[in-house]
């Protein structure tokens, strides 16, 4: 199915806005990888829902992320005129257009962007987090908020689901955090807590070398371990959606958590780069589940 058929599958005919949909779409294309792959095993009608979502939050992240040209002013001007725009009900921003109109089509409540934009603010100024506690905060607005938005697209089965999603979002962003210590450090960031890298005996300065010491070492296995264990609670969730759902929420389980596999393969070197899902992996994951998504799709 072409992209075109998934916004005529969602209806959504709007010239302006079939165009801000397909850039939301791009955006989770060239960046979302595993996020994208996943997204695929939807109905095609829900499809570009969860992109428009993904292209704002990608957008946003870019203002402040940016390693040679971040723009915090403009995060927080843009930032305020999607709020506004939020509560108009429509935007003329050509990325927050598409997740204006999926807002309103899914009654994916303002508060949720309003703690994300201020997760984003958070990362113009802040450096590090003293615990593990004060990194929750921080991620229920950067990720765990991301699970709550998706929820109403999912279908949940019962109001149990959000809770879980929140969870799935926050396991998802501990497993970039790991993955990308290197490349935050050079941001002037580091998203793993104080407390964890006292008790490891590490210091900035050893995140900052290319090769892990041994309290980096042991510092990554504990943050693995923490990660896993999250992912574990939030996988009940998956049932808990429609059953055309739950393909490519388990994918993106299987894929997502497979950076944490990634991270044991390369003995914790992720200091000086960034280890990967091999795309063999991605395609021997995702096609049967694929497969099974189809035929979930046309059972019903």
């Amino acid at each position: 199915m072409t992209h075109a058929a998934d916004l005529d599958a969602a209806g959504i005919t709007d010239p302006a806005l079939r165009a801000s949909y397909e850039l939301c779409r791009r955006i989770n294309a060239a960046h979302g990888r595993t996020y994208y792959l996943a997204t695929l095993l939807l109905p095609p009608a829900k499809r570009p829902y969860v992109h428009a979502l993904y292209g704002l939050a990608r957008y946003a992240d870019e203002l402040v992320d940016d390693l040679e040209a971040p723009d915090p002013a403009a995060l927080l001007t843009w930032g305020k005129r999607l709020l506004d725009d939020l509560l108009i009900g429509d935007s003329a921003d050509p990325v927050a257009r598409a997740a204006v109109h999926t807002a309103r089509t899914w009654d994916i409540p303002t508060e949720h962007f309003e703690a994300f934009l201020a997760a984003m603010r958070m990362d113009i100024t802040r450096t590090g987090y003293a615990s593990y506690a004060e990194l929750e905060q921080y991620m229920h607005g950067s990720a765990g908020v991301i699970g709550l938005q998706m929820v109403p697209i999912l279908q949940p089965l019962t109001d149990e689901a959000y809770g879980y999603a929140r969870a799935l979002g926050e396991a998802f962003q501990m497993s970039n955090f790991i993955r990308d210590v290197g490349e935050d450090l050079r941001r002037g960031r580091v998203y793993l807590p104080q407390e964890d890298l006292d008790a490891c005996a590490v210091t900035r300065a050893d995140l900052g070398r290319p090769e892990p010491s041994a309290g980096v070492r042991r510092l990554l296995r504990l943050e693995v371990a923490r990660t896993r264990a999250i992912y574990r609670a939030a996988a009940p969730g998956v049932d808990l959606l429609h059953p055309s759902s739950r393909d490519c929420i388990r994918t993106a389980i299987t894929l997502y958590g497979g950076i944490l596999d990634a991270v044991e393969r390369a003995d914790y070197r992720v200091l000086d780069r960034r280890v990967r899902v091999p795309a063999t992996t991605r395609l021997r994951v995702a096609l049967p589940a694929y497969v099974r998504a189809r035929r979930t799709r046309r059972a019903r």
